[in-house]
């Protein structure tokens, strides 16, 4: 009889365990698969941004003496249109910029001016020629737990994407900008990445890769923070005079 409900207690933990396997590839599927049309959506909206400081004595990730590190940027149509000339970004990757090359996912090169900055809220506007998609804009703001995918230009190597979940919402008095509202994520945020996309697993902007919260060193730590939609959404029509149709 002990040995009966020895073996009945060891095939339940079996089946116990076989049931977590089975959900946790079931999630990790969708998960992979959230992120293949996750990047399919969003990658074309994000660009890769090159800008010039002046003296500037040191290369940044790979780029020619004179280049500032390279940033990220997103296109977005102010209109409803789908195309778009107008990038967003960080403000700090291109306000002390003399020049600013664009580089779109196809590959194509132009050059961008700056149209619009906000420092208080680290948000910039680049208009170009070079004619891009606009993103799809998330309404409502994300819920904690929920999966996202945070896309830009990482140590200038091109545009890649990493994904993760959303850690917090609403952080402020975090110290990187005057005016915050923050989307906090553990997708792997850094160097290059700044002015990047946050998306849903839909594509949608959540929001804009702004920092890295690290004491030891400049590279991702797990808590990284994008500056919300409903904070752009602000900025765009107050301080930049924008009137944009999200």
């Amino acid at each position: 009889m002990v040995n009966h409900l020895i073996d009945a207690k060891f095939q339940r933990k079996i089946i116990f365990a076989l049931i977590a396997i089975i959900l946790g590839l079931f999630d990790n599927a969708a998960k992979a698969e959230h992120g293949e049309r996750t990047w399919a959506q969003a990658q074309k909206s994000v660009v890769e941004v090159n800008p010039v400081w002046p003296g500037y004595d040191r290369p940044g990730f790979g780029a020619p003496k004179g280049t500032a590190p390279a940033g990220s940027g997103i296109y977005f149509s102010i209109d409803g249109a789908a195309e778009s000339v107008f990038i967003m970004t960080a403000a700090h990757v291109v306000n002390a910029a003399e020049s600013i090359e664009i580089i779109d996912f196809s590959g194509n090169i132009a050059t961008a001016m700056i149209h619009a900055i906000d420092l208080r809220r680290d948000i910039a506007i680049l208009r170009t020629e070079l004619i891009g998609t606009g993103i799809a804009i998330r309404q409502d703001e994300p819920l904690i737990g929920s999966h996202v995918c945070a896309l830009g230009n990482s140590f200038g190597l091109g545009t890649g994407m990493t994904c993760g979940i959303v850690s917090a919402v609403r952080r402020s008095n975090i110290g990187f900008n005057e005016i915050e509202d923050f989307i906090q994520t553990d997708a792997a945020v850094n160097p290059g990445m700044s002015g990047g996309a946050l998306v849903d697993p839909q594509g949608r902007l959540v929001g804009l890769v702004n920092g890295i919260f690290t004491k030891e060193a400049d590279i991702d730590a797990g808590v990284n923070f994008a500056i919300s939609v409903s904070l752009i959404q602000q900025s765009l029509a107050s301080h930049l005079k924008v009137g944009v149709q999200f």
